[in-house]
């Protein structure tokens, strides 16, 4: 019988199988949050904006995705989804202030910065979130 038959959690993945779930579920998540981002600064929204939008569609991706198949938790439960509202909460204000201070040290407008810029940009705070991410799901909210 499997773990699922018994209504057993499967074992915890190691800390290689854990990070390499954790970055293609990332490229998946990137992928919806870099989309979303570009899609709107084409329509003209305002860059900060666009970043709070995608970063939130693009992290909640990310988190069911890895609740389910990185850290191996069935069940979110209370603490956490308050862990993660907290996580989350927190770098949301990294990634769209690095994103913001990216495009202002780059001398970039937040309405239409380009391209390269707005890619540039997306790219440095998705790194620093992403860092940020795997760190606490990893020791904090996925621990058990």
């Amino acid at each position: 019988m499997t773990a699922a038959e018994t209504g057993e959690r499967p074992a915890p993945l190691g800390l290689k199988a854990q990070l390499v779930r954790f970055v293609a579920i990332g490229a998946v998540a990137a992928g919806v949050d870099l989309g979303v981002y570009a899609g709107l600064l084409a329509l003209g929204v305002w860059a900060p904006l666009a970043k709070a939008v995608s970063f939130i569609l693009g992290t909640t991706t990310a988190y069911l995705l890895n609740r389910r198949f990185t850290f191996a938790s069935s069940s979110g439960g209370a603490g956490k989804f308050l862990g993660f509202v907290l996580l989350y909460g927190s770098t949301f204000a990294v990634n769209v202030g690095v994103a913001s201070l990216v495009l202002y040290v780059m001398g970039a407008p937040s309405v239409d910065p380009g391209v390269l810029a707005g890619f540039l940009s997306w790219f440095v705070a998705q790194a620093c979130a992403t860092t940020i991410n795997f760190v606490v799901m990893r020791t904090v909210i996925f621990r058990d």
